[in-house]
């Protein structure tokens, strides 16, 4: 996953259930821009959590197929899940939310692995997104009876392009925003770009050792996001589970690529499309050139593949695609 170098300040910590970087250009806006996010983590997860009771997505549980008006930060937390899920076919799906309760994933990763209730492992496909209903206009959403959501696979990098965007407008400067590895730029970037480490397992680059190939490229724009099944896995009555789940099985894929990084206009696009990747599993390096998407993905064996734009040896700055 992905994090970044040579920052000219930073702040490092948790929110989300997911390590946080923050980076600006200018070191003495960093306290309270840390302020600023700190807020807007807090209201995400408010609105978005499928680990509160109290969150807004937890409420939707108990609607029972009846339209609910939510806050603008949730309807617009849903647009861009039901976008993603459009873009990518259905590989990447909301609806997935009792799949990811019954695999055990059920409550912040750091005590996942502390649950030893056994699991069965079902094949069972997601109801799928279309079945969601979202008025904007209304401010209402409506999910039928017995479906869960879960926006996992896109609420962290929809909401690091959100705050990257804000904290540069807030403080005039250039901005990076990392959220469990998903990575949004914004403002004014330093002078070579943001230089980003991109790796299976991330974390602050000096206390996170290098673990199987890793790049190191410079972001000037747009967003760049790793998925991936090296990080959060967990064992459970002798299976090996992990966090990326096909919304065909309700099943963790079984993929090709262990790690797949893209780089795009927004973190909340490069997002789906490489959590799409490992869905599709074989062929998804050309499904991604054919999108114009600079990507990088590791095989199973640590073989890299990259698709036109991801940088060389000779370059190393990424353009994502518009």
């Amino acid at each position: 996953m992905s994090t970044a170098l040579r920052a000219t300040a930073a702040a490092d910590w948790r929110a989300l259930g997911t390590s946080v970087r923050l980076v600006v250009t200018d070191p003495a806006l960093l306290d309270s821009c840390n302020l600023l996010l700190a807020r807007h983590l807090a209201e995400v997860d408010a609105a978005c959590s499928r680990f509160r009771t109290d969150s807004e997505l937890a409420a939707l549980d108990d609607a029972a197929g009846r339209p609910v008006r939510v806050s603008p930060l949730l309807a617009e937390a849903l647009a861009v899940a039901l976008r993603a899920a459009g873009t990518t076919d259905g590989d990447v799906d909301p609806t997935v939310g009792s799949a990811m309760q019954a695999i055990g994933y059920d409550r912040d990763f750091t005590l996942v692995n502390e649950d030893d209730r056994p699991v069965r492992l079902t094949v069972r496909r997601a109801p799928g997104w279309r079945q969601v209903r979202l008025d904007r206009e209304t401010g209402t959403v409506t999910v039928p009876a017995g479906v869960r959501l879960d926006l996992g696979a896109t609420a962290k990098a929809w909401a690091a392009d959100r705050a990257a965007a804000m904290l540069a407008r807030a403080a005039g400067c250039g901005v990076l925003v990392s959220l469990g590895g998903d990575t949004a730029v914004a403002g004014e970037p330093p002078a070579g770009g943001w230089q980003i480490r991109v790796q299976d397992v991330t974390g602050p680059v000096d206390e996170t050792p290098t673990q199987g190939p890793y790049a190191t490229v410079g972001l000037h724009s747009g967003g760049l996001a790793t998925s991936g099944t090296a990080a959060r896995n967990w064992r459970r009555g002798g299976h090996a589970l992990h966090h990326i789940v096909d919304p065909r099985t309700g099943l963790p894929v079984r993929s090709p690529w262990r790690t797949v990084s893209v780089a795009a206009a927004t973190c909340a696009d490069a997002n789906a499309a490489s959590t799409a990747a490992l869905v599709k599993g074989v062929g998804a390096e050309r499904r991604l050139t054919r999108l114009g998407l600079p990507a990088r993905l590791v095989a199973q064996d640590g073989t890299v593949v990259t698709t036109p734009g991801w940088p060389t040896a000779a370059v190393r700055d990424l353009e994502p695609a518009a």
